[in-house]
């Protein structure tokens, strides 16, 4: 009897460990692929899933998008400049049966070949083109890791471009350059203001030409915007060619008005000599008959 039910022991044992053996779970985000005998027969939905022992082995693949950093690499450009750049790349896995006969180790297949096309596309372009044109140099990454990668079952969704690190003189001679571009554009605005300044004070010189009295309205506004700080400063503008103008013609008018006058003044003295010689004696006494 003991011997029975060592014997129904073992068997229940023997029977939950091939259960346990026979008994699988294939997650919501995961592909099972099935190998029976060391052959595929196909692959596994998500659930749980019952193989046969020893017979049988399930590889599960995870279909997620992956990240993948690209790490540094030391790249010469078009135009000999030596710069460090960095990237990061995102795929997913299309197909699990490929992924996992046709690669030994798809993570590490998608980052060396990630490097080798970032260190490729990025020497093909000049340090300018590097900088100012990411976006084709991330187009042209992924074009060529899909055209590689399709037969691994694996698809590249995104390559970006992450740091570029150039060296310090390169650093310093754009610096130069972005300042020296900086002036310019300021030199350039600064004269096409100055021009536009030039031509509205002629149009506004030949305003007041035509008004005489918008020049006299733009003195009053002149002495309003004296005034807002409370000045106790009392300014009155004007003309100072006109003011020079009015005094001339001033001293002009006092010479004319003047000029009567003295020549008066010229006549009556040379008329009293002759009333001596006539009969006035000098000092007034009368002269002989």
């Amino acid at each position: 009897m003991q011997i029975l039910i060592i014997v129904a022991v073992i068997v229940v044992v023997i029977a939950l460990v091939v259960l346990a053996m026979s008994i699988r779970v294939v997650k919501q985000y995961e592909q099972g692929v099935l190998f029976r005998f060391g052959r595929v027969i196909g692959t596994r939905a998500p659930g749980l899933r019952v193989i046969i022992p020893v017979a049988d082995a399930l590889r599960r693949v995870s279909l997620r998008i992956v990240t993948m950093p690209i790490q540094s690499q030391g790249i010469i450009t078009r135009d000999n400049v030596s710069v460090d750049v960095s990237a990061v790349a995102y795929f997913r896995i299309t197909d699990a049966v490929k992924s996992v006969v046709a690669i030994e180790n798809v993570r590490d297949a998608i980052d060396q070949i990630a490097q080798t096309t970032l260190r490729k596309v990025v020497g093909q372009h000049t340090l300018d083109q590097t900088l100012s044109e990411t976006d084709k140099i991330n187009l042209d990454i992924r074009k060529i890791l899909d055209v590689t990668t399709l037969s691994w079952g694996v698809e590249v969704t995104l390559v970006e471009l992450k740091d570029i690190q150039l060296p310090d003189t390169m650093k310093r001679a754009m610096a130069r350059q972005a300042e020296a571009e900086r002036e310019k554009r300021a030199k350039i605005i600064n004269a096409e203001g100055e021009s536009l300044a030039a031509a509205a004070l002629g149009e506004a010189s030949d305003t007041m030409m035509a008004h005489p009295l918008a020049l006299q309205l733009r003195n009053l506004q002149s002495l309003v915007e004296i005034g807002v700080d409370k000045n106790t400063t009392v300014v009155f503008p004007a003309p100072l060619m006109t003011t020079i103008a009015e005094l001339g013609s001033f001293l002009a008018r006092e010479q004319n008005a003047a000029a009567p006058a003295v020549a008066a003044a010229a006549r009556t003295g040379a008329a009293t000599p002759a009333t001596t010689a006539n009969g006035t004696a000098p000092g007034g006494a009368p002269g002989p008959n």
